[in-house]
């Protein structure tokens, strides 16, 4: 598949974001492109053959797009992309997946929102497209610097799992944290993150008495 850019999906970087020395924001031009949160874009610059999939962080009702990237050593594009200044040219494809609620569950279920790292972008997404929601969030890191604007999120229904520091509300993977508080077997659950943790918190929800119907996931390599 040619993707090449055409003027359709030429965008433009209105704004960085630096979170981290490593993590930042993108604010892009949406140019009336719709989305349902949890959706995924091809991102890359205009005209190149470079591209990466990022989770589209802002809200459904906002007239940009936000992506959230972190930095990697191997990482052609999310390097690139950093030093991209406001005015730079980007190629969109999508949005594309189906890493979404069901709208007749938004007002009536209950959510669990795992992630880790940069896999909180479609859960920001999530709770500032339907600030109704009846969920609570757990964000797996190593250090508690790497909780991504945490502040967009409801303290009482978040809690950061601060692998390698005791400055996080648990010290301990996100793992620990759902083996020692159970997850009622109605919740609906949403996994963003690598796959080793998608792969044994399933098995701990199993566990609990959570139907794997119930249970919804999102890889990030």
């Amino acid at each position: 598949m040619n993707l090449r850019a055409s003027q359709d999906n030429v965008h433009e970087l209105l704004e960085t974001r630096h979170l981290t020395p490593s993590a930042y924001v993108l604010r892009i031009s949406r140019r009336g492109l719709k989305f349902r949160s949890g959706q995924h874009i091809l991102l890359g610059e205009a005209g190149s053959i470079h591209n990466r999939e990022y989770s589209v962080y802002s809200a459904e009702r906002d007239d940009f797009f936000e992506v959230l990237i972190k930095e990697v050593d191997a990482g052609l594009v999310s390097k690139q992309l950093k030093k991209f200044k406001p005015g730079s040219k980007l190629q969109i494809e999508g949005p594309l997946g189906f890493f979404t609620i069901e709208p007749e569950l938004v007002n009536t279920a209950k959510f669990l929102f795992v992630a880790t790292g940069t896999g909180i972008a479609p859960f920001h997404s999530f709770v500032r497209s339907y600030p109704e929601l009846d969920y609570k969030l757990i964000h797996g890191v190593r250090h508690a610097s790497e909780a991504y604007e945490k502040e967009s999120y409801d303290p009482e229904r978040f809690v950061l799992c601060a692998s390698r520091s005791a400055d996080g509300d648990f010290n301990g993977r996100v793992t620990d944290y759902l083996k020692a508080n159970p997850v009622a077997p109605e919740t609906h659950c949403f996994l963003c993150g690598n796959f080793e943790m998608i792969h044994e918190v399933f098995e701990i929800l199993e566990q609990q008495g959570v139907s794997p119907q119930q249970v919804h996931a999102e890889v990030y390599f």
